[in-house]
């Protein structure tokens, strides 16, 4: 697992067009559009060899963690965003580990943003200039 994340003043989305994935959620009146003012906007590609890692969920939650807690943020957004990175899961194994991923940081953050799975998006950010807020891990 990878992600860049970048500390935002607001982030803003709309979904508007199916992406070429055979898997994708739903859209409606609560996930085609939504923002969230002063987020840490994590953009997650989701692996190969994460399909076989029984720790990748709480790495990943520690790896944010770190990075909220320095920042002193609890507005999160995840978004899936493959376009940067090597050896993809199935799409099946990444909708399911964002969920999950979701899952376990819901009873720790104030807000949390997941625009669908499966969609292209509008996306609107002003990431702010600081020297943290711009960070990359891979996560293994």
């Amino acid at each position: 697992m990878r992600f860049l994340s970048f500390h935002c003043d607001y982030f803003r989305y709309t979904a508007t067009k199916r992406s070429r994935s055979k898997v994708f959620e739903e859209l409606n009146d609560t996930n085609k559009e939504g923002s969230l003012e002063n987020p840490v906007v994590f953009f997650i590609s989701i692996e190969k060899q994460d399909e076989t890692d029984e720790q990748i969920y709480q790495k990943c939650i520690l790896e944010i963690e770190k990075i909220t807690t320095q920042l002193k943020v609890s507005n999160i957004v995840l978004l899936s965003f493959a376009h940067l990175f090597g050896e993809l899961s199935s799409p099946e194994f990444g909708l399911t580990a964002l969920k999950n991923i979701e899952k376990l940081l819901i009873e720790k953050y104030e807000n949390i943003l997941r625009p669908p799975f499966g969609w292209f998006n509008e996306l609107e950010l002003k990431a702010k200039g600081h020297p943290l807020s711009r960070i990359s891990r891979k996560i293994n």
